[in-house]
């Protein structure tokens, strides 16, 4: 009962960023529903346990509200912060981590909004999918989505009249994944949220503006990287500008030649001797202790430097290649400190293990994967208020312990009146919309 009625007044602190008093019963019966342990968390079986003797006007209520009001996403998410952030203890945690990541939602049919044939994590392989770019705040013992915006193919952008249709706003343009990233870390920052290393996989760490991008906003970063990336291997650099003979343009610009070329950091992990790589344990997994075996190396990123007037920054390039396999199986850059330990650089690498944890809960017990509307705001708005009640899990995880279960909240739903079925029981997982 204890938990129930915290849940009450954590909900009655997120309604505040609302902007009006009657969008509160919308948001209660919404999260309310999502804590419930439903097989799916799709807007009619959220209505049918709520109010299950008026199922069709519940459901009407929670489409307007999800679909239709336009409440600011932002300022929800922000009372989500100003609830959980406190309890993260953020100012007293070391290193805090912004993790950017995306997630895959598979989805049948073409129009639901970003609905596209593209690579989904979810199924491993491409197929028709949504896309969602995120960002959260993680420390040693908890994380937090913080940030959360689809991903618009171009074959989207470049259709006025598609968009439209799903409503997507105006000033939507096309961005790729890093880009979208790198605008929700500016936000991060420009809001004052905690935040001093970007962690990503190679999907991120392989754009180089991105990488410049989160430098130029002070941040340091652990990026996964692809095993062509080039780099100037240790002892090595390019060229400096030829000398200038006394007539025309002052030359500037850094120069390679036969003798002076970067190499890709598979290559550069490859000469390494056998003595570089050293097993390394970075955390207690389910059943045993998580390690594998490291080398990290100073290097200079090479892409594009001969645009350059002066080399780049020395960074860490760690290669992790375990035990029994023909080559290293993961790159990172970083800039974290020249003097940082080889296991604080593994640790921090491996921070973003965190994110993958928030997916799985927030699809398996909170139902991110289920909505099964068609447009822009929807699609946000469910996200959000997904993101809302797995916070409230993740402040009383901090508060009460890791055992702590959204069953504790609600721990059964009401029950259904007799004889009630699904109008659309032969709905899957991705509906044809």
């Amino acid at each position: 009962m204890e938990l129930t009625e915290e849940f009450e007044r954590y909900l009655d602190h997120v309604s505040e960023g609302l902007g009006r008093s009657e969008r509160k019963a919308g948001l209660k019966s919404y999260c309310g529903g999502l804590m419930l342990p439903l097989k799916r968390k799709s807007m009619e079986p959220l209505a049918a346990a709520i109010d299950p003797h008026r199922v069709q006007a519940r459901h009407e209520s929670l489409q307007h509200f999800v679909s239709d009001s336009p409440w600011s996403d932002e300022r929800v998410l922000g009372r989500v912060q100003s609830w959980v952030l406190p309890k993260m203890r953020t100012e007293r945690s070391g290193w805090v981590f912004l993790i950017a990541d995306d997630t895959g939602l598979p989805k049948a049919g073409t129009h639901s909004v970003g609905v596209a044939r593209q690579y989904c994590g979810q199924l491993g392989k491409t197929d028709n999918c949504q896309v969602a770019v995120s960002l959260s705040i993680a420390t040693a013992e908890a994380s937090l989505p913080i940030k959360y915006r689809l991903y618009l193919p171009d074959t989207w952008t470049d259709d006025p009249t598609r968009c439209e249709a799903a409503g997507v706003p105006e000033d939507v343009v096309f961005m790729t994944k890093p880009q979208i990233s790198l605008a929700q870390i500016r936000e991060a920052k420009a809001a004052g949220l905690p935040g001093d290393i970007v962690a990503a996989d190679a999907g991120y760490g392989d754009d180089t503006e991105y990488r410049d991008g989160i430098s130029g906003l002070g941040l340091l970063y652990v990026l996964g990287i692809k095993p062509g990336t080039t780099v100037w291997a240790p002892g090595t650099g390019p060229l400096p500008p030829k000398p200038w003979v006394g007539r025309g343009k002052k030359p500037t610009r850094l120069r390679r030649d036969e003798a002076h070329s970067p190499a890709s950091v598979k290559a550069v992990a490859m000469s390494l001797p056998a003595s570089a790589y050293r097993k390394l344990t970075w955390r207690e997994g389910t059943n045993t202790k998580l390690s594998s075996r490291f080398a990290a190396v100073r290097v200079r990123a090479a892409h594009r430097d001969y645009q350059l007037d002066s080399p780049r920054d020395e960074e860490w390039l760690l290669i992790e290649w375990p035990t029994g396999e023909p080559e290293p199986t993961k790159y990172f850059l970083s800039t974290l400190p020249g003097d940082i330990s080889r296991k604080a650089l593994v640790s921090a690498v491996k921070s973003r293990w965190r994110i993958e944890r928030d997916y799985q809960e927030l699809k398996q017990e909170f139902g991110l994967d289920n909505f099964e509307g068609r447009n822009w705001r929807g699609f946000h708005h469910h996200a959000t208020l997904c993101i809302a009640a797995y916070a409230f899990l993740i402040g009383e995880r901090l508060a009460r312990g890791q055992d702590t279960k959204k069953n504790a909240v609600f721990r059964t739903p009401p029950a259904l009146p007799e004889g009630y079925t699904r109008r659309r029981a032969g709905s899957t997982s991705a509906p044809c919309l």
